[in-house]
C-alpha cells in the first residue's frame, strides 16, 4: 500500500466517524443555514488568481507525511491573516488531522481573524459530507484529486461542490489524470508532487502544461520556492502557484511571503 492508498484508507475511516459525531442530516441543516447567509469573500477563487500579478495561492500546512512537523506551532489565528496582510492572492489550508496536522477549525479561525480572499479547502474529499464540512467552515473552494476518485465520482463531487457554492480545483498529475479535465473544473491544478511517493518535480507543470486546455485557470501545486520558477510557470500559462513549505517552514511565514513577492 502506498501512501496515498494509506491516507485514502484512513480518510474512509476518519469520515465514518466524522458522521457518527455530527450526523450528515444534521451538518446539512446546519450548511442550509449557511447558504442564506453572505460569504466572507466578495470575489471568486478563479477570479482572484486570473486578475491576480503573483497568484500565489499562500498554504497553512503544519506537517506532511514526508517531512513530518515543518511548524508545529504556527497559529491558524495568526498566519492565514498575516498571508493576506502581505500579498497573497488566495489562501489553501490544510484540514487533514493526522497527516497534516491540520483541522477544520482553521478556516473557521482564519476567517474570525479577518481573512477575506478565497479559502481553499485542502484534503483529500472521497464523499460529500466533506463538502458539507467545507461550507460549513467557510471555505471558497474544495480540492478534488484525481488520484484519489474515479471519473464519476469526480463529476457527482464537483456538482454538489458547485450546488453549495464551492469552487473545484481538480488536481491531476500526469497523463492518466488528463480524461479528467473534460470535466471542466473551476481551476486545473496539475500537482509537481508524485502522491505514490511524494517525490516532488516542478517540471512536471512545464511537461504538462501544453496538454492543457488553452484559455481556462491553471493551478501548479508544490514544490515552487524560487522566484524564477513562479516566472516561467506564469510565461507557461499559469495562474495560479500553491506555495506552502517554502514559506511554513520559517518563522514568519507572512514577511518570509512578503519577501518572496519583492522577489518577483
Amino acid at each position: 500500500m502506498d501512501i496515498l492508498e494509506e491516507i485514502v484508507a484512513h480518510k474512509r475511516i476518519e469520515i465514518e466517524q466524522r458522521k457518527q459525531f455530527i450526523a450528515p442530516r444534521q451538518l446539512y441543516g446546519m450548511v442550509a443555514q449557511k447558504l442564506d447567509e453572505k460569504q466572507a469573500t466578495t470575489t471568486t477563487f478563479v477570479t482572484a488568481l486570473m486578475e491576480s500579478e503573483t497568484g500565489i495561492i499562500a498554504e497553512f500546512k503544519r506537517k506532511s507525511p514526508s517531512k513530518g512537523w515543518i511548524n508545529k506551532d504556527a497559529k491558524s489565528s495568526v498566519v492565514p491573516l498575516s498571508y493576506q496582510k502581505n500579498g497573497a492572492t488566495a489562501l489553501s489550508i490544510l484540514t487533514d488531522i493526522d497527516y497534516f496536522g491540520g483541522y477544520d477549525e482553521f478556516i473557521q479561525d482564519a476567517r474570525a481573524t479577518g481573512v477575506t480572499i478565497p479559502i481553499l479547502y485542502k484534503n483529500f474529499v472521497i464523499d460529500e459530507y466533506q463538502l458539507f464540512q467545507a461550507r460549513f467552515c467557510g471555505a471558497s473552494a474544495v480540492l478534488l484529486i484525481a488520484a484519489c476518485l474515479s471519473k464519476s465520482e469526480c463529476k457527482s463531487l464537483m456538482s454538489l461542490a458547485h450546488e453549495l457554492g464551492l469552487e473545484v480545483l481538480l488536481e491531476m498529475h500526469d497523463k492518466h489524470d488528463l480524461e479528467y479535465a473534460e470535466l471542466q473544473p473551476d481551476m486545473y491544478g496539475i500537482n509537481n508532487r508524485n502522491l505514490d511517493s511524494f517525490v516532488t518535480d516542478v517540471d512536471n507543470s512545464f511537461r504538462m502544461a501544453e496538454q492543457l486546455p488553452t484559455d481556462v485557470c491553471k493551478v501548479s501545486e508544490s514544490g515552487i520556492s524560487n522566484p524564477k520558477t513562479l516566472k516561467a510557470l506564469r510565461e507557461v500559462g499559469y495562474n495560479g502557484f500553491l506555495m506552502g513549505e517554502c514559506f511554513m517552514k520559517t518563522q514568519d511565514p507572512g514577511e518570509a511571503l512578503n519577501k518572496f513577492i519583492c522577489n518577483l
